[in-house]
């Protein structure tokens, strides 16, 4: 009896043993291991990282340089090895990735706020926002997070090299937020609650003057003091969407308008 409760144990123990051996690949080379004969380690892990990301390989990328961050606190390559796990996440992608990233980048800029790559470590905090931006009849929290973030960047690197990609995507994130308020004026213009149209509308001129669909916006703000019974407040939006733009959908119909409410102009003034 005790003789086959011994052998029992012992079996139990090689299951073991060669489980682990399976999980942690004891007995086969590891792929990760560092050469014995590498002098800067740290350079390794980080090049071989850089290889990885430069395939798409995220996962391996994102690998070797945590490596580099968690082990070597004093490498030259720490902080940029920093950034690049924050780029694998985004590299990779989705919702919980871009979440992961912008964590990254938070603490890059926490650690580091003087690092010679403190611009990119803040334009990616805010192109993560801009990954996550909704359709702009859908609820626009990551579009303004987004906002913010460039508005910090603009603000602390004036002369950073990224300004022009930075300038883009800030101007892509204002103009959906900007469609958002003026697609609330335009639901509000059809059910006929005039007072809220007239107020969103105003809001997108005055937050964004240089939306690039504001000839929607004044199309529809002469046509909401139209419905309102207030024509000499209509006139000036039908007449700046004609000085302002040579082509536009609205441009006919803004024609016709101011047309028809000068003469009416004219008529009461005789």
């Amino acid at each position: 009896m005790i003789e086959k409760l011994t052998r029992r144990r012992a079996w139990g123990a090689l299951a073991v043993c060669l489980a682990v051996l399976a999980l942690s690949g004891c007995g086969a080379k590891n792929k990760n291991a560092i050469p014995s004969d590498v002098t800067q380690p740290d350079k390794f892990l980080f090049d071989r990282g850089t290889d990885a990301m430069m395939k798409n390989r995220w996962v391996d990328a994102r690998q070797y340089f945590q490596r580099v961050v968690e082990n070597y606190p004093n490498s030259p390559y720490r902080a940029d090895a920093k950034l690049g796990v924050g780029d694998t996440y985004m590299g990779e992608g989705g919702t919980a990735n871009q979440i992961l990233a912008a964590n990254e980048y938070r603490e890059f800029l926490t650690f580091y706020p003087l690092n010679a790559r403190a611009d990119y470590a803040q334009y990616k905090l805010a192109m993560t926002h801009v990954k996550q931006m909704r359709a702009a009849q859908r609820d626009q929290s990551e579009t303004r997070e987004a906002i913010k973030e460039f508005e910090t960047f603009f603000e602390r690197y004036p002369n950073s090299s990224l300004m022009p990609d930075a300038r883009k995507s800030w101007r892509d994130a204002r103009t959906r937020l900007s469609e958002a308020s003026y697609l609330v004026g335009l639901h509000y213009y059809r059910v006929r609650w005039y007072v809220g149209a007239l107020s969103r509308f105003q809001e997108v001129l005055k937050d964004d003057p240089s939306y690039p669909n504001r000839d929607d916006v004044y199309f529809y703000m002469g046509e909401t003091y139209l419905k309102a019974k207030r024509p000499q407040e209509a006139l000036p939006w039908f007449d700046r969407l004609v000085s302002e733009f040579q082509v536009s959908e609205h441009l006919d119909d803004a024609k016709k308008r101011v047309a028809e409410l000068k003469a009416q102009a004219d008529l009461k003034n005789r």
